[in-house]
């Protein structure tokens, strides 16, 4: 068969598709600039939970075994972390990434239209895109602030879903239940389906999940990971809140067997950890307040509010681009992120994580002498 053969048996949405660029690139660094410090990836400084870790080793033994297709003990657990949300309002999956797609694939009908506040991670505009729907972009305001009735103004009778992430990537910006809950009652009367992403939200202080809202708003999906607090990264843990008519639907849509066995043990351990969640948090709490002062003083640097483990800088007064940075910064071993591929944003954003003191002493010693030195 010829390639222009293939081609024209592919979906024309596989075809138009750009992969996401993401922070975490330290294997396509290393052979040129060997270990890395990571401040691209918006992941806990302090690894995954030693708990975790033992929990792995002592359940090699299911390798030989297919995982439990609805991870069932695992959602007994996040149940419990919840505070009594009951495991039919549940679904585990390979990351929380998987859980935008499936959600995607499971409510988008060609020409459906998605409203996307941007900037925001970019996996929810390909998801659309590959389940034939229609982006939907809206631009935050000048402080990367939701408007809720600038969202509510684009809602139209070819809206099918709004995708939200609080607290937001890349830009650490939060938005208040009440605004939230402006846009998810509004979407509830007009039968649009309201996606929070809340990847983030345990490095927040203060409470500002609406897991509890599944109760009232039928309309309403709640994205959580493992990933980002719990340290969990490789392995690919995520899970949705929902109504259990939204559940059951993506459970029939999902691939069996999607979380893999030593994913499961290690993630029903770490979700029990509390006083390693603890811990995280108030490093987090701790660090980001120390970067945020310290970077504020390095001449040429714009520094937004954070309310995340990272924080988005704007770097045009120190006359590099965010390329030229992140190519300078590397020559130091440390990677940041360039934000120039988030819609919405130019070539002049970075966005650095919260690490550990010794680690974001070396970011800061690093970004002095570059920008002294420009």
């Amino acid at each position: 068969m010829k390639p222009d053969s293939i081609m024209k048996l592919a979906r024309d949405e596989i075809k138009g598709l750009k992969p996401c660029i993401h922070g975490g690139e330290v294997w396509k660094y290393y052979p040129q600039y060997g270990s890395i410090l990571d401040f691209s990836a918006n992941v806990n400084p302090l690894g995954p939970p030693r708990k975790a870790i033992e929990a792995i080793e002592k359940n090699l033994w299911q390798i030989p075994f297919y995982p439990d297709p609805d991870s069932n003990t695992l959602r007994e657990v996040i149940s419990n972390y919840l505070g009594g949300i009951s495991p039919g309002n549940i679904i585990v999956g390979n990351g929380s990434t998987e859980l935008i797609y499936l959600f995607c694939e499971v409510f988008i009908r060609s020409g459906d239209e998605a409203i996307i506040p941007i900037p925001t991670f970019g996996e929810y505009e390909n998801a659309v895109r590959k389940a034939g729907g229609i982006p939907k972009n809206v631009k935050l305001d000048e402080n990367f602030k939701i408007n809720p009735s600038s969202i509510i103004r684009e809602i139209g009778p070819k809206t099918k879903m709004i995708f939200i992430c609080n607290p937001n990537n890349p830009t650490s910006t939060l938005t208040s239940k009440d605004d939230l809950l402006e846009i998810i009652e509004y979407g509830d009367r007009e039968e649009v389906l309201v996606f929070i992403d809340e990847d983030f939200i345990e490095f927040v202080d203060g409470d500002f999940s609406l897991v509890g809202e599944v109760r009232t708003y039928r309309n309403l999906f709640i994205l959580r990971s493992l990933t980002k607090s719990f340290g969990l990264t490789g392995l690919r843990v995520g899970y949705g809140v929902s109504c259990e008519e939204i559940i059951n639907l993506l459970s029939k849509g999902k691939i069996p067997w999607n979380v893999n066995c030593l994913a499961q043990a290690a993630a029903i351990v770490a979700l029990q950890d509390t006083e390693y969640l603890e811990k995280t948090r108030r490093l987090i709490r701790e660090e980001r307040e120390f970067l945020l002062n310290e970077l504020k003083k390095i001449h040429g640097l714009k520094v937004f509010p954070a309310y995340a483990n990272f924080i988005l800088i704007d770097i045009r007064q120190t006359g590099l681009t965010s390329t030229q940075l992140k190519e300078k910064m590397l020559k130091h071993g440390i990677l940041i992120r360039d934000c120039s591929s988030f819609r919405g944003l130019d070539e002049y954003y970075i966005r650095v994580s919260v690490r550990t003191r010794r680690e974001n002493e070396r970011l800061l010693e690093a970004l002095k002498s570059i920008i002294g030195n420009s």
